[in-house]
């Protein structure tokens, strides 16, 4: 136990300090820390804790990796429950319907497109069945990451802009459709027992009708001190942890349950310091640390040295359907919004980030069985590919930047979005 115990150390020691250095190396590139860090473990997946370099054998690394992946774990739930807590509705109505249409159309057509795509591929990597592989392959094409394009926009000087706040608000509102979307998929095609299932409309219930009310009270309390101490945000995470306990056995995965307990948190102006506070503590402490080691580990799942001729195909099929159905179905939707080209060009670029949010879809759909590990990693390539291709196609923060119809502001209680 004492030897396991170090080398979990050393190798936590070694994941957070690769995946500092690629992140750091990423930023320098223009590119978000999350591509550094994906990269950081395929790197080490393909070398240090590659099975076919010899010093393997040597460090028990099969031993302390389920270690790392329960931390990474909960790194993940608190970054999911950050994510559902910061979607605040009212955000999301002062872009209007111009939000509506350029979300509708980033969703429905990649969904489509990435159902129809992935037909060919179902039967060699699809473990579950043909139909959650086809469902699942056309959610995660449909995705946008809302917290890389929140910092895309922050460093290309467009997070105040009207585009900009066009573009949160749609990705916001995908993103919220495609875990619908993926959660219906997992309800309806994983290996959970059929009548857990039954129990899900009880867990809804309980949210909307107990730990609203309840967490309404202790915010506007402050729990067992002065409003966000840190014994509010300790029983906030308590709860977060068994909202993950209660979705991971009902069969839905567990960062179901954590999305689920931050949209449910009131968002009243009686609570609004309160929450501000429990978000900071989060994001400052928690999700930093973290993070980025869910990040790596899910890296390190990607084989590239695997990767053959049918492999680049699918690749290939798979970036060139995601851009086109994501660029199109967003033009069409701020089009049908009444956009003029340039703010169309825009948008349709920035719903194209997938990034963060992806490789969380990606690792969830691999750990259902819905894909096989060939397919997942041709997927965080394609993942990483599409947020690479982001910020170089947007104008320069020099250029002048074209003015929207100036839509009705977010709510002042919103806080403002700090995601890496």
């Amino acid at each position: 136990m004492g030897d396991q115990t170090a080398w979990f150390f050393v190798a936590l020691a070694l994941v957070l300090g690769v995946a500092r250095l690629c992140g750091a190396g990423a930023r320098r590139l223009g590119q978000p820390e999350v591509v550094g860090e994906i990269v950081a473990g395929v790197l080490l997946g393909s070398t240090l804790l590659s099975p076919n370099w010899g010093w393997r054998d040597a460090v028990p690394y099969a031993e302390v990796q389920p270690l790392l992946g329960a931390l990474a774990n909960v790194g993940l739930a608190l970054f999911m429950f950050v994510i559902g807590y910061e979607m605040d509705p009212a955000f999301v109505r002062g872009s209007g319907r111009t939000a509506l249409w350029v979300a509708a159309g980033s969703v429905l057509l990649p969904l489509a497109g990435g159902s129809l795509v992935a037909l060919p591929y179902a039967a060699d990597h699809g473990p579950s069945g043909a139909p959650g592989f086809i469902l699942f392959v056309g959610v995660a094409l449909s995705v946008t990451a809302f917290p890389v394009l929140a910092r895309i926009l922050a460093d290309q000087r467009l997070d105040h802009t009207p585009v900009g706040r066009v573009a949160m608000a749609a990705a916001g509102v995908n993103d919220l459709i495609a875990w619908a979307c993926l959660a219906v998929v997992a309800a309806l095609f994983s290996d959970a027992a059929a009548w857990r299932m039954l129990f899900l409309p009880v867990y809804l219930a309980l949210l909307l009708l107990v730990v609203r009310p309840l967490a309404a009270h202790l915010l506007r309390n402050g729990g067992q001190g002065a409003p966000g101490s840190a014994g509010t945000v300790v029983l906030v995470v308590a709860g977060l942890m068994a909202s993950c306990a209660a979705t991971e056995w009902l069969g839905i995965h567990f960062v179901f349950g954590a999305f689920a307990f931050g949209a449910v948190m009131p968002r009243e102006a009686a609570e609004e310091r309160v929450r501000v506070a429990v978000l900071d503590g989060l994001e400052k402490s928690a999700t930093p640390l973290l993070l980025p080691l869910y990040f790596v580990i899910a890296g390190t799942r990607v084989d590239l040295s695997t990767f053959r001729a049918a492999h680049l195909g699918g690749l290939a099929a798979m970036l060139a359907v995601a851009v086109a159905t994501k660029v199109i179905g967003a033009g069409l939707g701020a089009v049908a919004a009444g956009l003029p080209r340039p703010e169309v060009f825009t948008l349709a670029v920035l719903m194209n980030t997938r990034g963060l949010t992806e490789v969380v879809i990606l690792t969830v759909g691999l750990q259902l069985h819905f894909i096989d590990a060939e397919f997942y990693a041709i997927l965080v390539v394609m993942a990483v590919l599409t947020t690479v291709m982001t910020s170089p196609l947007l104008p320069t923060p020099d250029a002048p930047t074209p003015q929207l119809p100036t839509p009705r502001p977010p709510s002042p209680t919103h806080p403002t979005q700090k995601h890496p």
